[in-house]
Parts: structure tokens; sequence; C-alpha cells
């Protein structure tokens, strides 16, 4: 028989109180904690070593702030035969920096400082989570063009991603750029599952390649129609019925929204987004998918609803994503990013080298990253831009331009 010991329990409550620092905290703001951790050199690979202790410091840090303990116990006729203790923290370390390191033979020792809160979700997005990931949203066609000449709303397809680009930039958790003009489709009516002859789903690579983006945000609206088409005549006693509310005057909005990794063309993201409304727009009074006759309408209003779940939706499936930006240029132990200060960057930062490889036989193929078990320490950073070094020369480990640095 199992039972939750409550005196052990207690006891390793107590315990634990004792051993961490005394920490006050309220709801979900930061305080800054220093922890320490501890790896051991393995054939002078002293830098595999330092991100080893970081992680553990970094696993102190959390502990500090916030730790979680029970035990399970085992019993046999009254006996404890087996005892389990878990302990587990909900937080996350933003602005980690190591801020002394010592050195004794083969073991290193490590010091962090870092801002510790309680984590919003179940992902380890760590210090990406403070940067600001590069998003381009691009065009969202509409698949049956003919709906939108019921309030001549045929601008649908720009309006809706310039909105949501304004939502996304609001939130300020990304660097945003539009591209609303732009087609990620060839095939609508079976998009986003439709290759293209070189095994791509779609241009991804290309606009992210060109805008210098980490993600691509892009979509299609699927239905604009109304639920009785007849009830939109321009007699006499279609506009009475309406005006009595004897007709149907429903009407339907679906859209589908992707989100692609910029780097690989994968989508992170799919939905499909829908809701139906009264379409209450007197005529003439709404000239355009955004325009201020189709907003007062109970349709424009629950429209403007869906889209603000969109900006939600996306910026809740990037948190956990890791910040990825590519290199510009390698000379010697000198590595330059193509990200910067407006990104969130510090002199400091610590990101991971990751190497990209493509073949000659499969030219439209998914880059596939390798890691080179090094990273770069940021020295300088520019508004656009950001320099800083790694411990072996670029030429020996064949880091080069248009590899990738990553921070998780």
């Amino acid at each position: 028989m199992k039972r939750l010991s409550s005196l052990r329990l207690s006891s390793l409550i107590v315990l634990c109180a004792l051993a961490l620092p005394l920490v006050f905290v309220t709801g979900a703001q930061a305080v800054v904690l220093e922890g320490v951790g501890h790896a051991n050199i393995s054939n002078g690979d002293l830098e595999a070593a330092r991100a080893e202790a970081r992680k553990a410091a970094i696993r102190d840090l959390s502990l500090q702030y916030e730790a979680r303990v029970s035990t399970q116990d085992t019993m046999e006729n009254g006996v404890i035969t087996e005892s389990q203790v878990r302990l587990a923290s909900s937080t996350r370390a933003r602005n980690v920096r190591i801020v002394d390191e010592y050195q004794s033979g083969n073991l290193l020792r490590v010091v962090v400082r870092g801002d510790i809160s309680e984590s919003r979700g179940q992902c380890g997005a760590g210090e990406a989570s403070r940067l600001k990931k590069r998003v381009a949203v691009t065009g969202f066609p509409v698949l049956y063009p003919d709906q939108t000449r019921i309030g001549s709303i045929g601008d649908a397809g720009e309006i809706l991603p310039q909105q949501l680009q304004q939502r996304l930039m609001e939130q300020g958790g990304f660097q945003v750029f539009g591209a609303t003009t732009s087609r990620m489709f060839t095939d609508l009516l079976n998009a986003p599952t439709v290759q293209q002859g070189n095994n791509q789903l779609t241009n991804v690579l290309q606009v992210a390649r060109e805008m210098g983006v980490q993600f691509v945000v892009t979509g299609v609206i699927r239905d604009l129609g109304v639920a009785d088409p007849s009830a939109w005549g321009t007699s006499v006693l279609d506009r009475m019925q309406r005006g009595i509310g004897t007709v149907d005057q429903q009407r339907r909005f679906a859209a589908d929204l992707v989100v692609y990794d910029g780097f690989s063309g994968s989508p992170v993201y799919q939905q499909r987004f829908a809701i139906s409304a009264d379409w209450n727009a007197g005529p003439g009074s709404s000239v355009g998918f955004g325009s201020e006759g189709f907003q007062k309408t109970a349709y424009g209003q629950s429209v403007a609803g869906v889209i603000d779940e969109m900006a939600t939706a996306i910026t809740t499936a990037l948190a956990c994503q890791p910040f990825i930006t590519r290199i510009a240029r390698v000379d010697g132990h000198s590595v330059t990013l193509e990200s910067g200060a407006t990104a969130g960057l510090r002199p400091g930062d610590e990101l991971q080298l990751y190497r990209s490889a493509g073949y000659l036989d499969s030219p439209g193929a998914t880059p596939e990253l390798t890691d080179s078990r090094l990273s770069v320490t940021l020295d300088r950073v520019q508004p656009q831009s950001s320099r800083g070094t790694m411990p072996q020369l670029g030429g020996i480990v064949n880091i080069q331009r248009d590899d990738v640095a990553i921070l998780w």
C-alpha cells in the first residue's frame, strides 16, 4: 500500500527552507539571485565543462527561487520498504551571466547571476524569452473572391495581415516586418499541404532569407460568405425584409493561420479560426475590410476579436522557440551576427554556434544544423548587428557565413 507521509513531507520542507536563502516574491515578479554550478573538465574541453557548469548553476538559481518537495513511501506490514523524494521547480531564468569562475585541477566552479521569476508555461524558453524574434507577416489570399463583393471587402487579403502585424507590434515581443502583398501558396484550396516541385511547401525559405527573419506568418482566408445571398438584393422588398429582420443576415469568417520557421521551412503552428456574426451594414456603408463602416458591424467587431486571438496564438506558439540568427562574417576568432540591440542582445550574451549544411543533389532541401559545441560571447553590439569572440579559429572548426547562432 502506498500513502503520502505527512511527517516526512513536513520535515523535508523545513530542511529545504533552512537550506535555501529566504526570498520574498509577489506574483511573477523577478528577483536577482546567484547560483553555483560544478562540472568536470574532460579531455581538456573547457568550453563543454563551462556550459555544463552553467546549466547546473541555473538549476541552482531555480531551486533557490521556488522548490516543491514531495515524498511517497511504500509500506509493507507497517515497515517502509521504499521512499521516493521528488524536487521540482517551476521557474524561468533570464539575463543569466557568469560573474565568477574558478578552476581547480579538472574541476570547474561557475557562479552565475540572473533574474528569476515564475514560469509562464511548460517550455524551457530560458534566456531567449527576453529577445525579440524577427517575424514577417505575409498576405492572406482569399479562396473565393466572389464572396467579397458584398461590403466591397476585396482588400481583406492585405488588410487582415496588416492588422495582425499591428497587433504583434503593439505587444512588443517581436520585430515585425510586413510583406502583405506576398503570397506563399500557389494552390489555395489545398494550402498549406501541397508541395512544390522542389519538395518545399512554400517559398518560405526565400522570403525569410531576403527579409532576414526567423519566422514567417501567413494564411488563407477560406470563407467570407453570407448565410443567405438572396437576402442582399437591392429591391425595396429586400431592404424592407432586412430592416425588420425577417431574413438571415449572418456572415461567416474562416481563415487558416500558419507560422513557419524561416530556417527550415517547417510549420511550427497551424490553426483555423472561424466565427459567424450579423452583417448589419447599411447599403454603401462598408467599403473595404478595414473601413469604418465594416468595423461598426457586429461582423466586423467579431472579426477584430478573431485577429486578436490570432496575435495571441502567435505569441504563445513562438514563446517556446529559441532565438536564432545568421552569422554574417567570421574572421579568426571574431564572429559577426545579423542581429543586435534592437533584438535585445547585449554585451556578454553567449550564443551556441551551429553549422548549416546543404547538399548539391538537393539544392532546395532544408539545411541541416550541426552543433559545433562552441559558443560566441558578444563584446560589441550595434542596433542591427553584433560581434563576439569564440575560443577557436573559425577556419579550424569550419564556422562560416550563413551558419547560425542560437540562444535557448
